[in-house]
């Protein structure tokens, strides 16, 4: 299968979230580049990242999970602790994590214009949630305008939105969101539906300077080809965190046609 089943947001992607997130910071750059005024330019970037539980912290831990049986490694483990303590020895592996993002610059690299986040999970949960909004809001004060993309619906949404709040009339599965620092009270919201293509979303630039705009649908169907999900996700699986109401019933009716 070259393409998702799914008109828009393909929800079986959300569990490959750390994939998905990098092809789609790499593409909506280039795509950018096409498109900005020569004096501009977009470029992505990476910040050693926290993540922890789903939190950001200062590393990402992985779980190496050993069975303990014939392990040549437990006689020593159990001499030093003096016991077997159990069947299992877990062991946090403790790694960088890395979070990239775009930057869209003048031409001499000095002037920082607009940043483009594609939001992860962490950035909306606990200490992650806390970290992003700060950052934000230090670039906003800076002069520059914020543009985040929410695609992954793990964690909280309206935490991120805060001290806005989304009319129940224009809540949706997924959403893209603008701040410019000259309309600081305000958040321009982009609802995106599950059952319809991705938007074209503006991206502010400089005051008075029109948008730049970034075509969402391509730079995921590009993401999804590109990754081989086709072959690799199997629809007859549950998704791990389902939707309510109407829109589970439509997907459900998307899997089936695929059958």
């Amino acid at each position: 299968m070259a393409k998702s089943p799914f008109p828009g947001m393909d929800p079986y992607l959300e569990p490959h979230w750390l994939d998905i997130h990098t092809k789609l910071v790499a593409y909506a750059a280039d795509a950018l580049n096409v498109s900005l005024p020569e004096d501009l330019i977009a470029r992505s970037e990476e910040r050693v990242g926290v993540e922890s539980d789903g939190e950001r912290h200062d590393i990402s831990p992985d779980v190496r999970v050993v069975d303990m049986t014939g392990v040549s490694g437990t006689e020593n483990h159990s001499q030093a602790t003096g016991l077997a303590l159990a069947p299992y020895r877990l062991v946090a592996i403790s790694e960088a994590a890395t979070e990239r993002f775009i930057e869209i610059l003048d031409s001499t690299g000095q002037r920082l214009i607009t940043v483009i986040e594609f939001v992860s999970p962490s950035n909306k949960q606990g200490k992650g949630l806390k970290a992003f909004v700060e950052k934000r809001d230090e670039l906003l004060a800076g002069g520059v305008n914020f543009v985040e993309i929410d695609l992954n619906r793990a964690g909280d949404w309206r935490g991120l939105l805060h001290p806005h709040a989304c009319p129940p009339a224009l809540q949706s599965p997924y959403r893209a969101t603008l701040r410019v620092p000259n309309d600081p009270v305000a958040v321009y919201l982009q609802p995106i539906s599950l059952r319809e293509p991705l938007p074209t979303i503006k991206i502010p630039l400089r005051p008075n300077e029109k948008p730049a705009e970034l075509a969402l649908q391509p730079l995921l169907e590009q993401a999804y080809q590109n990754g081989r999900y086709g072959r690799t996700i199997d629809y007859r699986q549950p998704l791990g965190l389902p939707f309510e109401g109407a829109d589970a019933e439509w997907a459900r009716e998307v899997i089936a046609r695929m059958r």
